[in-house]
């Protein structure tokens, strides 16, 4: 076994080996893993590796990050990322996922990185090791990790008779976001919101966004809250939808989603995620999911079931 270097040539065999061994919970899109393990800017390519047998067969691989990009929106530099690292079944137990992860944090922490997460990156996969992996928790604990909470995806299957009204708030309009708002939202974010969600946003303008994925509520003409709202047709295969193709029918996501803190207490929170299921039911979407929450009785509230569960884990460099 030896490591090569991370490169979008083998994406083929990259692809087919994760849906070998993970891909019937997770199934894995060509276009998915070319948006958020190759073209994401903060990969850190000396950190992240292929393996490969003796017949230069792809046996395993690891993504590592670490934020580069320009954008000031307070993701921390000092901060890495393992986004995914995977060994074949058969090649298991012989040191090949101790070598990827060994090499990827002497290169993070040589860049100066002082804390590894799991997943959680931008452009991510998971918000930590799902639920069941027991076998990968404990292999990453005696490296060093510690677990540090627990995240959930959440989900709803709606029926024809299911009716959901647009919410009504005296005082509050509802919209889908237009491009000419395009800055007074961005504004509104970085003064309430700083940070991935932001990030997010930015990027979404930058590749085409034209912000039919936004809910917004405004108040007096100001914007005070927001739903981001994902389907097949958005432009950015957004975290949500991540796992569409485990359904037949189009999946929809919601989130992420907030509230200026000045204006809440008013049943804002929930309305906005009523807002922004309203407009994905209006365009024939049946299935919903929400990712990386903790706010499981919030969403319950709306008839949404953990749909999938994350341990998350960090460690101190």
């Amino acid at each position: 076994m030896k490591l090569v270097n991370w490169s979008d040539e083998r994406i083929d065999a990259l692809v087919l080996l994760w849906n070998q061994e993970i891909g019937s919970e997770f199934p894995m899109r060509k276009e998915l893993f070319n948006q958020n393990s190759f073209k994401d800017k903060n990969i850190c390519k000396q950190a992240s590796a292929i393996a490969v047998d003796d017949n230069n067969h792809v046996v395993g691989f690891i993504v590592a990050k670490r934020y580069q990009e320009k954008l000031d929106v307070g993701i921390g530099e000092k901060i890495g990322w393992i986004q995914v690292l995977l060994v074949k079944q058969g090649q298991r137990n012989q040191g090949i996922g101790s070598t990827l992860l060994a090499n990827a944090e002497s290169q993070l922490k040589k860049a100066g990185v002082n804390q590894i997460l799991l997943g959680r990156d931008p452009w991510h996969y998971f918000p930590g090791i799902p639920e069941g992996w027991k076998e990968t928790q404990s292999w990453f604990e005696r490296k060093g990790y510690e677990n540090n909470g627990t995240e959930h995806d959440m989900i709803r299957k709606y029926r024809n008779r299911d009716e959901i009204e647009k919410p009504n708030i005296e005082g509050a309009e509802w919209s889908i976001l237009e491009l000419k708002d395009k800055e007074l939202f961005l504004e509104f974010l970085h003064r309430c919101f700083p940070g991935r969600w932001e990030y997010e946003a930015i990027h979404y303008f930058q590749q085409g966004g034209t912000g039919r994925e936004f809910a917004i509520l405004k108040k007096e003409q100001k914007i005070i809250g927001f739903c981001r709202m994902n389907d097949v047709k958005s432009n950015l295969i957004a975290q949500n939808v991540y796992w569409a193709p485990l359904f037949k029918e189009a999946l929809g996501g919601i989130g992420p989603l907030g509230v200026d803190e000045k204006e809440r207490g008013q049943g804002y929170g929930l309305a906005v995620v009523e807002a922004g299921i309203y407009f994905l039911r209006r365009r024939g979407i049946s299935r919903i999911v929400i990712d990386w929450t903790g706010l499981v009785a919030f969403y319950n509230k709306l008839g949404y079931d953990i749909w999938k569960t994350y341990a998350a884990y960090k460690k101190e460099m």
